[in-house]
């Protein structure tokens, strides 16, 4: 990602990353979670949404779609947003423009996510604040799948 895909999608947070939990509690956070709800999941295998979707299925963890176009993707039922999942969610990971991530995370806050994880190039400080107040672990600018891959090596 350049520098201006990066201002693009941020809100400024270019210290997002140093405000993140640290490696440790990263790879504690990805062994201790199992359902990952994919906010903004593409079905065409060429998004990097997708690809990353795709391979933490292949890791073990159950990967519920949010994606209000979809039925169904990467063999797993879609829904429209986070609330119509019927089940708990470890990991609220966001594929969205910095716009929606106050809104994703208002969600996250209402079905007591455990934590909001936005993808490398994303932050979005004032929404990263209430989901901390919210008792909800925030990770910002970093991509799930690179972690997990340096991490549970």
């Amino acid at each position: 990602m350049n520098i201006n895909e990066e201002k693009r999608n941020s809100d400024g947070g270019a210290d997002a990353p140093a405000a993140n939990p640290s490696q440790q509690e990263l790879l504690e956070l990805l062994q201790s979670s199992r359902t990952i709800a994919v906010v903004g999941l593409s079905d065409n295998p060429g998004r990097y949404s997708c690809i990353i979707a795709a391979y933490l299925k292949s890791k073990g963890y159950r990967i519920i779609p949010v994606n209000p176009k979809k039925t169904e993707i990467l063999q797993e039922k879609s829904y429209p947003d986070l609330l119509a999942i019927p089940d708990p969610v470890d990991i609220v990971n966001i594929f969205r423009n910095t716009k929606a991530i106050p809104e994703i995370v208002d969600e996250a806050i209402k079905i007591s996510a455990g934590t909001v994880w936005m993808q490398q190039g994303l932050s979005h400080s004032e929404a990263a604040q209430k989901a901390r107040a919210a008792g909800i672990c925030v990770i910002q600018n970093l991509c799930i799948m690179e972690q997990h891959k340096k991490l549970l090596k």
